[in-house]
């Protein structure tokens, strides 16, 4: 009997401590997310005046941002210039617009010199539009994301958004927002 009061009181320890979690993560009801505007800048975001002045004084050439969004609603904006001091090649101008309480509607445009272009070898799901001026945008359809590629003024423009928005972003929908850089 003797040897088995420390099996029993081993066996009962590992049920209690086993039995009390049941794979359950308990937390605080005040323990809340940072807020948005805390978490973008953390990682480098800004207002989109201030990203768009850095990016600027970086190339010295001015940069024209589309006039139009899209018809979904956003609840916050973010800028940033992304000096790649490595390479010096893919210095790029990012803006964010997304939505804190539906967190499908997110667009982006990506702002880089022409001379460091993004050049997609995936031919497939790309669709070839022509703009006013003649220039050619390309759709592309990513897992995730899609794009419309093309370029104006020296510069090469990446409009973005969340594929789930396809429906109401189509690419007539990018191709109309590229005609409002003038």
């Amino acid at each position: 009997m003797k040897k088995s009061i420390p099996f029993l009181v081993l066996f009962l320890f590992s049920i209690l401590s086993f039995d009390t979690n049941n794979g359950i993560a308990y937390a605080h009801l005040n323990d809340t997310p940072p807020p948005l505007e805390e978490v973008y800048t953390q990682i480098g975001f800004t207002t989109v005046h201030e990203a768009v002045i850095e990016f600027e004084n970086h190339f010295k050439n001015d940069v024209k941002l589309p006039l139009k969004m899209p018809s979904i609603p956003f609840t916050h904006m973010f800028g940033r210039f992304w000096e790649d001091k490595e390479h010096s090649i893919n210095a790029s101008l990012e803006i964010e617009f997304i939505n804190e309480k539906s967190p499908i509607n997110h667009y982006k445009i990506n702002i880089r010199p022409l001379e460091n272009k993004v050049v997609s070898t995936n031919r497939s799901h790309q669709t070839v539009y022509t703009l006013k001026d003649g220039q050619k945008a390309i759709y592309i359809a990513e897992r995730h994301f899609r794009f419309l590629v093309f370029e104006k003024d020296n510069w090469q423009y990446i409009l973005g958004i969340n594929k789930e928005l396809a429906n109401k972003v189509t690419p007539k929908v990018l191709v109309e927002i590229a005609y409002s850089i003038d």
